[in-house]
């Protein structure tokens, strides 16, 4: 992606280098470029040593990833990494190194009952069937039947068991299934801004009024998760995307509407994980948001752009 197509936006453009002021051309020198691809070998079908292999014999070149084992850079691909026998058969998942790592902090563990509450198509879904060994239960819920209808085709074809699909407002599950889940990941839909790399249409759309209407929902889910999730329960709030309107101030309103509500640190090894902001602008913060993490592209060559919180309901 060129940088004069940020520019064209100028809205964007202000808030970007307003936002990364100092980093802002290493943030630009990191986004235009398209990161490599990653796989993660779905260890519930194949064992990960031979389908690496596999992969080596024919020509692929991988390089380990220090966070997850189960996964691997693709560092050269003779072919389409969507286009192989192992792909078809749902050896491995073609994923973003960004995108695994909600699943990672929210660690589903077998037997649990776990909300995927935005879960199409179904990349974080699989990971945590994955981690959970077809044990336990994974409601995998999504309002777009478009996106459904990918979600099941990749459950099935990475040979997940124990989950279920749902086609249901994310809102409305606080009310139906009050206090009902282990573990809930609200994988929130968003402006994409960390997506830039792959995703350059986003510059033609990205507008404050836009972030207005993602933030409605924003709200409504990350509120109806909560809800659902048990007293001691363990949320994961994630989004794509850098704007502080729909990362640090949405969990801040959850704070604001809630009781018993707690950010919880956390790290991983391999991955320079900057602190959540707590205030931006004219908004002020609770001082427990810089227990939130984002993914800087700049500072995580091959990531893409990411927000986490860690959150945990109080036992009551």
């Amino acid at each position: 992606m060129n940088i004069e197509i940020i520019k064209n936006n100028s809205e964007l453009f202000r808030f970007l280098s307003n936002f990364y002021g100092g980093d802002f051309e290493a943030f630009l020198d990191c986004v235009i470029k398209k990161p490599k691809s990653a796989i993660r070998v779905n260890t519930l079908k194949a064992n990960k040593d031979t389908i690496i292999e596999r992969l080596l014999k024919q020509g692929f070149k991988l390089k380990e990833v220090a966070f997850y084992e189960d996964a691997f850079v693709v560092e050269e691909s003779p072919v389409e990494l969507g286009n192989t026998v192992e792909h078809f058969m749902g050896y491995y998942y073609v994923q973003s190194l960004s995108s695994l790592i909600p699943p990672l902090v929210l660690a589903p563990q077998p037997g649990e009952v776990v909300l995927d509450i935005a879960s199409a198509p179904g990349s974080k879904t699989t990971q945590m069937a994955q981690m959970m060994e077809n044990r336990g239960v994974i409601v995998a819920n999504d309002v777009d039947i478009k996106r459904v209808k990918a979600l099941a085709n990749n459950i099935d074809r990475m040979g997940v068991l124990n989950t279920i699909i749902t086609i249901e407002q994310g809102h409305k599950f606080g009310k139906l299934y009050p206090e009902t889940f282990d573990k809930i990941l609200v994988d929130a839909p968003c402006s994409a801004l960390g997506t830039l790399g792959k995703n350059p249409e986003v510059v033609k759309w990205w507008s404050r009024e836009k972030i207005g209407r993602l933030m409605a929902t924003q709200k409504s889910l990350i509120l109806s998760g909560f809800d659902a999730l048990k007293p001691g329960g363990i949320m994961v709030y994630s989004t794509c995307t850098v704007t502080p309107e729909e990362n640090e101030y949405i969990v801040n309103y959850l704070l604001q509407e809630r009781e018993g509500v707690e950010i919880l640190d956390f790290h991983l090894p391999g991955v320079k994980l900057s602190s959540g902001l707590t205030e931006w602008e004219r908004l002020i913060f609770r001082k427990d948001l810089a227990n939130c993490k984002r993914i800087e592209p700049h500072l995580n060559p091959g990531f893409e752009g990411f927000f986490i919180a860690l959150i945990r309901k109080s036992p009551s």
